[in-house]
């Protein structure tokens, strides 16, 4: 398995709503502009790996800078998506083995320090068995959804931060940032 040759770190960063929903219709159920700040800080300068449902749902590209500038992108998918040079540094991986292996290299090229995992479900509960961090921002509401984010194992994950928010002039609910260490060795 790939993930015992890492030489980074993997952490995921994602907004979960209380009943578990992280998306639906391939679009957020909520507007939250601080946590996409915290987002864009977290994830900035590093590689950065994603199902292609969840590439086809970021905003388009601007001409030059990329769908997530700053930021290579390691698109997970078992076929061909339309990429266009406007969109950054993008790499397709088939599994999620090579995503990481790819990624890894990215980040040895980068100097990034970390790997980060930014969805969907499927993607995410792939790579919690390895995630060394969680960066997570609980939305307090409980919105109609079709992707979910993984049950968290409490024996697995601690709770090292909590930093509760009202819903601020750019965001839909109250929210708090909470991030969680792995207690136990990854597999």
């Amino acid at each position: 398995m790939v993930a015992n040759i890492l030489h980074y770190p993997v952490v995921i960063v994602a907004a979960v709503a209380q009943n578990g929903v992280i998306g639906v219709n391939n679009t957020l159920p909520w507007r939250l502009g601080s946590d996409l700040a915290r987002f864009r800080a977290l994830t900035m300068g590093k590689p950065v790996i994603m199902g292609r449902k969840t590439f086809e749902s970021l905003p388009p590209a601007r001409p030059g800078k990329g769908r997530l500038p700053g930021r290579p992108l390691v698109v997970l998918s078992r076929s061909s998506f339309a990429v266009s040079a406007d969109d950054g540094e993008v790499v397709r991986a088939s599994s999620f083995d090579e995503a990481l292996t790819l990624a890894n290299d990215l980040a040895q090229r980068d100097n990034a320090g970390e790997i980060v995992i930014a969805g969907g479900g499927d993607v995410f509960a792939q790579a919690l068995p390895i995630t060394q961090r969680l960066h997570l921002t609980w939305v307090e509401a409980l919105p109609h959804g079709d992707a979910f984010f993984p049950p968290i194992d409490p024996a697995a994950f601690r709770e090292v931060l909590r930093e509760a928010h009202s819903a601020g002039e750019r965001d839909d609910h109250a929210f708090a940032f909470v991030d969680y260490e792995r207690q136990s060795s990854p597999l």
